[in-house]
């Protein structure tokens, strides 16, 4: 097919059942130029951004609770769960932005625009849950993250989580460019941090090697089984998906069957990259806590501040609970950018509800602040950290509400055109929404009967 052809059949691509909106985030959309005449590798640093904010959602302080639950309980079994999940990720963020790129649409906005108005109404309810039970986690890592390092009471801590809207507002009017700088320097602090910590915990390398290989008994097991549902929740995010598809879209791309089959190559790069250096900071947090406290017969650390007060004496250095406390609050700061811009693509695309975003970051907060501040209070760290799994739990039965409507779009030619995704790219995607489902109905049996945690 000419580029001409496939041009004229993009243009004439229906399916939706109105016109294409005002784009997602207005002010930003389009906002970082990618020069046709540039060479590649330069073209290709103009995309290097959307995926590692992106990444943060695989590494937020959720991750931590479910890696630490798995990696002290079980040793190194769950790895192959993260990796599991990581693989999904890739997958499925890769059809994010191939929606993006062919219909100019974000996720919300693809739903909108394919769906009764009643099943718009329920899918976006159910993403503002998502997206609460992510800022949930996040209160809670962040308000851990500062009681470690300066001392402050957890309940105080949550509080001061909601100071950091200003942070987001500041990085949005300095530019979007700002945003992905602020997110790319503290995920390599926490990349750093974690790759201390590994070399003074020295893993039996052999045995991480293993937990990367499939077993039963993670299926057979039910409070296994809920820890690793709980990882695929965590990694596999649904916010994650409506952010892809938005965020991708501030780069201004050439309108031709060209120009945005390259911008998808980039972005598969970008967020494949980025979702790997995720893989190897969730795989180094399970890893330590295998290392440090499974094997040490610490089988419960599921708290971020017990995991904290033995680090030191176990691996003998007081560098390594510093290194816990700073990346946790780099991780909690991280999530706080990407939650507030996943918030506002989800409202303004479903409903067309457009915002300042303070005024939506501040709902938001309030809304993750209430349970967690009364959870803090009422039950102190243990049940904080019940909370954080939990939230995680609630992210993965969301999962199959944004999955299947994205797999099913992207493999939709009269909406995608040229960029329809392949038969085998589709196959795969309906078995990982399928296998997801699965896993979530039985985590509800399981849940429901008594038999999980």
């Amino acid at each position: 097919m000419s580029d001409v052809q496939a041009l004229a059949e993009e243009e004439n691509a229906g399916g939706w059942r109105r016109a294409r909106g005002e784009p997602p985030m207005a002010d930003v959309h389009g906002s970082i130029p990618v020069v046709s005449s540039r060479p590649f590798w330069r073209r290709a640093m103009a995309f290097l951004g959307p995926g590692y904010l992106v990444a943060v959602g695989y590494m937020d302080p959720g991750n931590w609770a479910t890696s630490l639950a798995g990696g002290s309980r079980y040793g190194y079994t769950l790895l192959v769960a993260i990796l599991l999940s990581s693989l999904m990720a890739v997958l499925l963020q890769s059809l994010s932005a191939r929606l993006a790129i062919a219909s100019g649409r974000d996720l919300a906005q693809a739903c909108r625009d394919t769906y009764s108005r009643p099943a718009g109404i329920m899918l976006w309810l159910l993403a503002e849950v998502a997206i609460v039970a992510t800022d949930i986690a996040e209160v809670i890592g962040t308000a851990i993250g500062i009681k470690l390092i300066f001392g402050i009471p957890l309940e105080i801590g949550v509080l001061i989580t909601a100071l950091d809207v200003f942070i987001i507002l500041m990085l949005q009017r300095l530019g979007f460019r700002w945003i992905e700088a602020f997110v790319i320097t503290l995920t390599a602090i926490i990349g750093g941090s974690f790759a201390v910590q590994l070399a003074l915990a020295n893993p039996d390398w052999s045995d991480v090697a293993a937990g990367f290989l499939p077993d039963r008994e993670v299926v057979l097991n039910p409070d296994m089984l809920y820890i690793a549902i709980g990882i695929i929740g965590a990694t596999v995010m649904p916010h994650n998906l409506y952010l892809h598809s938005g965020i991708v879209q501030t780069r201004h791309i050439e309108q031709t069957p060209k120009g945005k089959r390259e911008a998808l190559t980039f972005a598969t790069i970008d967020s494949t990259l980025a979702l790997t250096f995720a893989f190897l900071v969730n795989a180094a947090i399970l890893i330590l806590a295998a290392a440090a406290f499974h094997q040490s017969g610490h089988h419960e650390v599921a708290e971020l501040g017990d995991a904290h007060a033995l680090l030191a004496p176990l691996l003998g250095s007081s560098l390594a609970p510093i290194l816990f406390g700073v990346a946790l609050l780099c991780s909690g700061l991280n999530s706080t950018a990407t939650a507030t811009l996943a918030g506002q693509i989800v409202m303004e695309g479903f409903v067309n509800i457009r915002v300042r975003p303070w005024v939506r970051r501040l709902i938001t907060r309030g809304l993750a602040i209430i349970p967690a501040g009364a959870v803090a209070i009422l039950y102190g760290e243990s049940g904080t950290a019940e909370l954080l799994i939990l939230s995680q739990v609630v992210l993965s039965l969301q999962l199959p509400f944004a999955v299947f409507p994205l797999v099913t779009m992207t493999a939709n030619r009269m909406k995608m055109g040229a960029l329809v995704s392949p038969r085998w790219l589709s196959g795969i995607a309906l078995l990982i929404a399928g296998l997801i489902s699965l896993l979530n109905v039985k985590l509800v049996i399981d849940f429901l009967s008594g038999a999980a945690m």
